[in-house]
């Protein structure tokens, strides 16, 4: 008889059977599924915070009759995990919400509860535009207690970037233009030397030879709120819209955001804007880039006790700021923390999947941008709570 050793036969190993046991009853939770160390259980107890704060306005936005819809709740948690995870389309957002816990937990599903069909969600979502409730979500964010801590009264910056719109180029036309009725994004009107449309289609072709484009005349049959623009020399011009955002100088959070036409004074109009909506603001450092250094901008931010950390656009030109700002050592540093704005760009092109927009129209982009914004802050929050 062959004898093994006690520790050798400790560490043999029966095959296991690849057998599938499905269970008729589950009673584990979506809760005990996620780890107690989740980035998402910081984020989801911030979102709950501020979603009790909007719930009159929510109340206001729904009939006490007729049929449930979707929680409101509900469907602004699910589009935080669509930037969160960089979902690019609803519809892939409804499928995995059906088969990843994380998601159901983090939106509010039981396990067994149904998933919405996409296009209900999506006219669900279209409710939401009309109550202002991304900028409210934002302010509600940057509202709570803990969060103001974190921010800074006194310094902030501004800038804008452009978001390409949902529209080809060929639906770029004139707008007395009514060769082609197509109801395509790529529907091509042919408009060249001849001015006539030689074929319709998303593959038809375009002679642009000869032909002068001007947002005065043209516009996208697509997305009409799209304009023809590019920031800086060299760059091909794309239709787009322009998104600006107004990030405090402590910790380089979003304290708000908006969108704009994409026009070449745009972000010193939306810069006023958004200063103009801080409550209770006394006087206030502000730091931008280049394009902010003009003798009207500068003079209306000196009106409204702004002090202009601008950067000096010296070239072939004289600078609106002279040596009574830049003397000081703060003017420096706001300019170097200033840069750090380019953080919530990137990332809301990137993770977020504004890079090129999915919606039309400038009310949809803009309510979309400024929820990224909002999921940008969530993203940081945890951490910089936790150091607090």
């Amino acid at each position: 008889m062959i004898q093994v050793a006690s520790t050798e036969v400790e560490g043999l190993k029966m095959r296991g059977g690849d057998h599938r046991s499905e269970g008729l009853f589950s009673y584990v939770s979506c809760e005990a599924r996620v780890p107690a160390d989740h980035p998402l259980r910081a984020i989801r107890a911030i979102v709950d915070e501020a979603l009790e704060v909007m719930s009159g306005d929510f109340d206001a936005m729904y009939s006490r009759i007729g049929r449930p819809s979707i929680p409101p709740e509900k469907l602004l948690r699910a589009l935080l995990l669509q930037a969160f995870y960089t979902i690019r389309s609803e519809r892939q957002l409804m499928e995995q919400m059906d088969y990843n816990l994380l998601f159901r937990w983090f939106v509010g599903l039981a396990m067994d509860a149904p998933i919405w069909d996409v296009t209900v969600f999506t006219k669900n979502r279209e409710r939401l535009l009309g109550g202002d409730i991304a900028a409210k979500f934002l302010s509600a964010i940057v509202g709570q207690p803990r969060v103001q801590a974190l921010l800074s009264d006194d310094h902030f910056s501004v800038d804008g970037t452009l978001i390409e719109a949902w529209a080809s180029i060929k639906s770029f036309r004139p707008k007395d233009d009514t060769a082609s009725d197509g109801d395509d994004d790529d529907s091509a009107s042919g408009t060249g030397q001849n001015g006539q449309a030689k074929a319709k289609g998303r593959t038809a072709e375009r002679d642009f030879h000869g032909e002068k484009w001007s947002n005065l005349t043209h516009a996208s049959t697509t997305d009409p709120d799209a304009r023809l623009f590019k920031k800086a020399r060299g760059q091909a011009a794309k239709l787009c819209h322009m998104a600006h955002v107004l990030m405090e100088n402590r910790h380089g959070l979003v304290v708000d955001a908006t969108l704009t036409h994409a026009t070449g004074t745009a972000e010193r109009e939306a810069a006023l804007t958004m200063l103009g909506r801080m409550k209770g603001r006394h006087r206030i450092t502000l730091a931008a880039d280049k394009a902010y250094d003009t003798l009207h901008f500068v003079a209306a931010l000196r009106e409204i006790g702004v002090t202009p950390h601008v950067a000096q656009n010296v070239n072939g030109r004289r600078s609106a700021i002279d040596g009574r700002t830049t003397r000081h050592p703060g003017y420096a540093v706001s300019q170097r923390i200033r840069k750090r704005i380019e953080e919530v760009f990137g990332w809301a092109k990137t993770s977020g999947n504004l890079r090129k927009t999915r919606h039309r129209g400038q009310e949809r982009v803009g309510w979309n941008f400024t929820l990224t914004a909002a999921a940008y802050n969530l993203i940081r929050l945890p951490k910089l709570l936790a150091a607090a």
